[in-house]
C-alpha cells in the first residue's frame, strides 16, 4: 500500500544546502517507491531579502554576515562541492561569485506550482534549473533573461513569464508565504515540513530523509 505526503520544501535558489537537501530528499523518495507516493511543493524563504540589485561579492558577504575568514569558506565550499558530488549535483569548484536577491526567482516559482499553469508539474524542474544555473553555472538568479531561458527551455509561457517579472504580481503571495514559514519558526533552510506537521531540518542525508519519511508514513 503506498502512503501519499504532502511535502513542502521551503528553500532559496542561493542555498547550497538546499540544492543538497533537495537531491537527497528525491533520491530517499526513489528509494521509497511503492511506499510513499510524494505530493511536493515549493515554498520561498529569502536568505538575504535586503539584498540590493547586483548583489554582492560572495567573500565580502560571508565575512559580514558570519564573521568567516576566506580561508574557512575555502574549506566550507570544498565540503559543499564533495557532498554535492556524492549526490550527484555539481557544484563549480570555484564556487559563486556573488550572492544575488532572489525574489523575482520566488516568484516565478510560485505561478509555475499555480494548478492552473500550464504544462503542470514544471515547479520541481524550475527549482532544479535554478539551482544548476546557480551553482554549477555562475549564473544570477536575479538576471530576467536566465529566468525568462530556463521557463522557456521547461516549456512555460515565457509570455507570461514575462508579464510577471515586468509587475509585482504574486509578490504579496511570495511575502504572505515567507511570513507564514517565519511565524511557525523556520528561520534556516531547507526545511522539509511534511503533512503540515512533522518537521526535518537540514540537508540531511538520503538515509535519514528515507528513514523519517517511512516512519511518518507508518505514523510511527
Amino acid at each position: 500500500m503506498t502512503t501519499s505526503l504532502k511535502i513542502d520544501f521551503v528553500s532559496d535558489v542561493s542555498c547550497p544546502w538546499c540544492a543538497i537537501g533537495l537531491s537527497a530528499l528525491e533520491q530517499a523518495l526513489d528509494r521509497l517507491a511503492g511506499e510513499v507516493a510524494a505530493d511536493l511543493h515549493f515554498q520561498p524563504f529569502e536568505l538575504n531579502p535586503q539584498m540590493p540589485p547586483g548583489g554582492q561579492d560572495i567573500t565580502r558577504h560571508l565575512t559580514e554576515k558570519y564573521g568567516s575568514t576566506p580561508e574557512q569558506q575555502a574549506q566550507s565550499r570544498e565540503a559543499i562541492r564533495q557532498r554535492g558530488a556524492e549526490l550527484g549535483f555539481v557544484f563549480r569548484k570555484e564556487g559563486r561569485d556573488r550572492i544575488y536577491n532572489t525574489f523575482d526567482a520566488h516568484r516565478l516559482l510560485h505561478w509555475a506550482g499555480l494548478p492552473d499553469t500550464r504544462p503542470g508539474g514544471r515547479q520541481r524542474a524550475l527549482k532544479k534549473a535554478l539551482f544548476r544555473a546557480y551553482f554549477s553555472n555562475g549564473e544570477s538568479p536575479e538576471a530576467h533573461e536566465l529566468l525568462l531561458r530556463l521557463v522557456g527551455e521547461l516549456g512555460l509561457d515565457v509570455a507570461r513569464a514575462r508579464e510577471i517579472l515586468g509587475s509585482d504580481e504574486y509578490a504579496a503571495d511570495v511575502r504572505a508565504r515567507e511570513r507564514l514559514y517565519g511565524e511557525a519558526g523556520i528561520h534556516s533552510v531547507p526545511a522539509v515540513i511534511v503533512n503540515e506537521k512533522y518537521l526535518i531540518s537540514g540537508g540531511q542525508p538520503v538515509e535519514v530523509f528515507e528513514q523519517s519519511l517511512r516512519q511518518i508514513a507508518r505514523g510511527d
